[in-house]
């Protein structure tokens, strides 16, 4: 018989729930590039309506979305602004060179989080010389920076200075649900500070396929035809966006559960020697951990993790992820906990260190 798992890897693990399949069975389907699927234009309405934004357009991806939103607010050869961990510039395959022919001055935050006195100087004189600083672009939560809540007076700092620079503003906002439950400020809200979000329904809300880009109008129009350009339209797709609403629907408070049991896998790794959280504190449902070497590479520790029967992700030599989900009851992470501890104390005795 096979092992069972806790799969800490991601919160793109999860399997859709009885419910979510059964709406998704039960989904009224039309052409979606005729604009003619009525879930799909449900499914648009809504995420438009909980950002508090004129429109919204479906797409198969994450990094599909950012990259349409990239390619919508800017001309070859202008530049965007980013901090040097953001997903869009690290984990999105070079796609703002290679879809949009752009550059990203990268900026270094604070596990992510950028200070508005940090772009002050970062625009490009207008000369022929140089690329035209054109968009900024920021992340929450944070995925590298711990799952960090963007703080809201930051992004609103950085927001009002864009602006009034003439910038645009996007939000890569893959997990933004976890965000606004962590932080209380309603998706309104922080729809206010952007000109266009990405939000992911197949993180957290435990959709199998799907993003949605917000913004005008007008915006949406031309993020439509550049979908079409990177091959992202669907036909009777409103098969997965009754996933996506159905998370919507059902799925978003109880991300709490999900903050709450990171706590857990968290005190485990503060708790055991030759293990450090990376950022010190948790504020979602991502932990980032880093090994000391005398206990093995990461890859190590995550293959004898894995014997034990717990699965988290390699993140480099020495660093490693966990993130809690839909798909991990509180029981399940304190079992975690205590193979994390058991695991790494066994570790620490074999190394010969006290």
């Amino acid at each position: 018989m096979a092992q069972a798992f806790i799969d800490l890897r991601s919160d793109t693990a999860t399997k859709p729930t009885a419910g979510m399949r059964a709406a998704m069975a039960a989904a009224e389907v039309g052409d979606d590039v005729h604009n003619e699927d009525p879930t799909i234009n449900r499914l648009q309405e809504r995420v438009a309506s909980y950002l508090g934004m004129e429109a919204s357009l479906f797409v198969p991806s994450g990094t599909m979305s950012n990259q349409i939103g990239i390619r919508a607010h800017t001309n070859p050869g202008d530049e965007i602004l980013c901090e040097t961990t953001n997903h869009i510039y690290v984990w999105e395959a070079g796609g703002p060179a290679v879809l949009s022919g752009v550059t990203c001055r990268t900026i270094e935050g604070d596990y992510g989080i950028l200070d508005v006195t940090q772009l002050e100087d970062k625009i490009r004189p207008i000369n022929d010389h140089y690329v035209t600083t054109r968009l900024v672009c920021l992340e929450n939560t944070h995925n590298r920076g711990g799952g960090r809540v963007y703080p809201f007076e930051k992004v609103q700092a950085i927001s009002e200075w864009a602006h009034s620079k003439g910038l645009k503003m996007h939000l890569d906002g893959a997990r933004l649900w976890n965000a606004i439950v962590a932080s209380g400020i309603p998706g309104t809200e922080w729809g206010k500070l952007f000109d266009s979000i990405s939000v992911c329904f197949s993180k957290g809300l435990g959709a199998p396929v799907g993003s949605a880009l917000s913004g005008t109008k007008e915006f949406i129009n031309k993020a439509k035809r550049i979908r079409k350009l990177f091959g992202g339209g669907t036909r009777q797709g409103g098969i997965i966006a009754a996933g996506a609403l159905y998370g919507m629907e059902n799925h978003i408070e109880r991300l709490a559960d999900d903050h709450r049991n990171a706590q857990i896998i968290a005190e485990a790794i503060a708790d055991t020697p030759g293990l450090r959280l990376d950022p010190a504190q948790v504020e979602t449902n991502l932990i980032w951990f880093e090994a000391d070497r005398d206990l093995g590479t990461a890859k190590d520790i995550a293959g004898r993790l894995k014997e034990k029967g717990v699965l988290v992700s390699q993140s480099g030599p020495q660093i490693m992820r966990a993130c809690t989900h839909l798909d991990v009851s509180t029981a399940q992470c304190m079992q975690a906990a205590d193979v994390i501890r058991k695991h790494a104390g066994a570790l620490v005795a074999a190394s010969g260190r006290k």
